[in-house]
């Protein structure tokens, strides 16, 4: 996987705040809609992955850009694993070129629903075919 593509969508900042009643809500300041809380801080980061995924399959599903995460500034952070960063990257490239799931189906010579699974995070596709449809959009690739 290109480093590149790696670090852009890769680690994300959280930002932990103690709230009254002594529980930790995790914010993400890029991603507003993904909260999550726990007992402690230890309980709240350790759920603060599944919380930021869900919420960035949400941008996809309604077919938003997904903003790049900002700098960590001594924040704590969250890293996303490889597969899911290189999905959210397509997702945007493929935003960024307004190529749809059949656009990219037809220049890859697969069907919609292949192209569909490439940007579901939920779905464990191979990363090499989600690096051949960021090559096909002309995205550098280490692979």
């Amino acid at each position: 996987m290109n480093a590149e593509i790696s670090t852009q969508m890769q680690v994300w900042p959280a930002v932990l705040s103690k709230q009254l009643d002594g529980s930790t809500l995790v914010t993400f300041p890029d991603i507003p809609e993904a909260l999550n809380e726990g007992e402690n801080a230890t309980e709240a980061m350790s759920r603060a992955r599944d919380c930021l995924v869900s919420a960035l399959g949400g941008y996809i599903n309604r077919q938003r850009t997904i903003p790049q995460p900002a700098l960590l500034r001594g924040r704590h952070s969250v890293v996303l694993p490889e597969l899911t960063a290189a999905k959210v990257e397509l997702h945007n490239v493929m935003q960024k070129q307004e190529i749809g799931n059949s656009g990219l189906a037809a220049m890859l010579s697969v069907s919609e629903e292949v192209v569909q699974l490439l940007t579901d995070l939920d779905h464990h596709s191979h990363i090499e075919e989600v690096e051949t449809a960021l090559l096909t959009l002309g995205q550098q690739s280490a692979a």
